[in-house]
């Protein structure tokens, strides 16, 4: 019989696929899962994305909703609103997002949960067809997509600079041993890196060499 639980990190339920465990030591079994909550991540185990992107949006939303007295408060500018949304409500819903090997439709994800936030910020209304960018202009903050690459890439340039044994530089450069199931492979987070590294010409040298050049140059990137 399956069992449901609330992880009290995430908000997220986490249910067991069976009974199936996995024994890792005479006396020791863990429970198999189809996903879990890890230092606020939740990892799922077809290894996407989606499970995360939805656990961090509820998060943000539950985060806004803590923040809306303060947040749609109209004696307070909106660029001082926008700064403490990136601090306390963007912060939460990005929160693991160096390491997700997020899809196009994670992306419009976030972005809907984010204009939802800001039209609400601002007053606006969806059938007031205000453009997203001059919404974002008004509270002094970037495109949710944008943030997510920059966090992306600075991780990817932090695990660059570490030493070759490092255990985390080693889980990079991990081949999966075994054949691989039949249809087009998952998306994985080094694809993912690659791709924006390449359309945006950075070399990835510069991550190992100068880590203060790499933040410049990853803060630059549009």
């Amino acid at each position: 019989m399956a069992k449901s639980f609330i992880c009290r990190g995430c908000l997220n339920p986490v249910t067991s696929v069976g009974c199936t465990s996995v024994d890792i030591g005479a006396s020791a079994k863990l429970e198999l899962v189809d996903k879990f909550c890890y230092i606020g991540n939740m990892l799922s185990v077809d290894g996407d994305a989606d499970a995360a992107v939805e656990a961090r949006i509820r998060i943000g939303w539950n985060k806004f909703r803590q923040l809306v007295p303060l947040l749609t408060n109209k004696d307070i500018s909106l660029i001082m609103r926008g700064r403490v949304y990136s601090s306390c409500v963007r912060s939460s819903m990005l929160h693991g997002s160096e390491t997700w090997p997020v899809r196009k439709e994670n992306v419009v994800a976030l972005q809907r949960a984010e204009m939802r936030i800001i039209r609400w910020m601002c007053g606006i209304k969806l059938k007031d067809r205000f453009p997203s960018k001059e919404l974002r202009e008004r509270l002094g903050i970037d495109d949710v997509a944008l943030v997510l690459r920059q966090y992306k890439l600075r991780w990817y340039g932090h695990v660059l600079q570490k030493e070759d044994d490092d255990w985390v530089k080693k889980c990079m450069e991990y081949e999966v041993e075994g054949l691989r199931p039949r249809g087009r492979p998952k998306r994985t987070w080094r694809e993912a890196v690659k791709e924006d590294c390449q359309a945006r010409n950075l070399n990835t040298e510069d991550g190992t060499v100068d880590r203060s050049k790499w933040r410049k140059l990853i803060k630059d990137v549009r």
